[in-house]
């Protein structure tokens, strides 16, 4: 099958976003409008940070196991039920704290926990956060018109949203990979919405279609890739999809040589939003299939059970 591409600019672009919903939840956006020296500057910076030795990267690692951000050294998790441990390590920001929400923990309550190298990591991430805030509003409305409702039926959901931007490096595979380990395993997304800037290299990005078959996601030039989490699907009673995806390792040849960077950027709703099928996805012949859930434990329970796995 053919990837789905979405020009935002375009007029028809909602109902482009509701056909790749329902078909694979997976869809590369153009005409988004962020500034590409924004995108750069935040990649080097990431970069950057990778390249540092491994005791100078692990001061960035939070000492509160109820704070979810920071560093992740190799094989520190699994985001498959039961796979052996991801092979990336990682830099996770969280959302501005959120005093607000006491229930949430480190989750929002903490400040930002930056490395001390390099200098510009704060202020490239900060601009870039902001700008895939406005990028995941932009997608929120867009998901409002496609499913037909108001265009800011989800503005009061996402107001305080505590989306984390995360940093990946596949580093290169100098031994081989132990029986079903890979760079992470196959895995939903949990909240609304996932933006993707992904690196050029091999061993890369795959979705699961509907017919069961693995597709290689494509590279967009100046482009985001899209999906939907888990939230989504709650929200929207199935009618779109949540779709499992891995990272799969690079071909033998290269492996030793060839390392892979992505930036993603997970956006969650407030900690205490109700998520519950929207009037629009059903009626008398398709009731609910999901008990409402809030935004909030939900993160919490998936993050806790993606490091229990490792």
């Amino acid at each position: 099958m053919r990837f789905p591409i979405v020009d935002l600019s375009a007029a028809d672009a909602p109902a482009s976003i509701n056909a790749a919903c329902c078909d694979i939840g997976f869809f590369a956006v153009v005409g988004h409008d962020v500034p590409a020296e924004v995108v750069d500057d935040a990649w080097r910076a990431a970069t950057a940070f990778f390249d540092l030795p491994l005791h100078e990267k692990l001061q960035s690692q939070s000492k509160d196991p109820d704070f979810p951000y920071g560093f992740f050294p190799i094989e520190e998790e699994s985001l498959g039920d039961g796979a052996p441990p991801d092979l990336n390590e990682s830099f996770n920001l969280g959302p501005p704290p959120r005093p607000e929400v006491a229930a949430a923990g480190g989750f929002a309550l903490s400040s930002r926990l930056w490395p001390r190298a390099p200098a510009e990591l704060q202020s490239t991430w900060t601009a870039y956060y902001s700008e895939m805030e406005t990028l995941a509003a932009r997608l929120m409305r867009m998901f409002a018109c496609a499913l037909e409702l108001d265009e800011r039926f989800f503005d009061d959901k996402i107001d305080r949203h505590l989306s984390a931007l995360r940093a990946l490096n596949y580093p290169e595979q100098i031994s081989t990979p132990v029986p079903g380990q890979v760079r992470a395993a196959e895995h939903t997304d949990y909240g609304t919405v996932t933006i993707l800037k992904p690196g050029k290299a091999t061993g890369g990005l795959e979705v699961l279609t509907a017919a069961g078959e693995w597709l290689r996601v494509p590279h967009v030039e100046q482009g985001f890739i899209v999906n939907l989490g888990d939230l989504m699907q709650v929200w929207t009673n199935d009618r779109w999809r949540s779709t499992l995806h891995r990272v799969v390792n690079p071909d033998v040849e290269v492996a030793a040589t060839e390392r892979r960077q992505s930036m993603a950027f997970f956006h969650q709703p407030n900690w205490d939003a109700q998520v519950e099928c929207l009037p629009s996805c059903t009626d008398a012949d398709n009731p609910p299939r999901h008990p409402p859930t809030r935004s909030g434990p939900w993160l919490r329970a998936r993050v806790e059970a993606a490091h229990e796995h490792h």
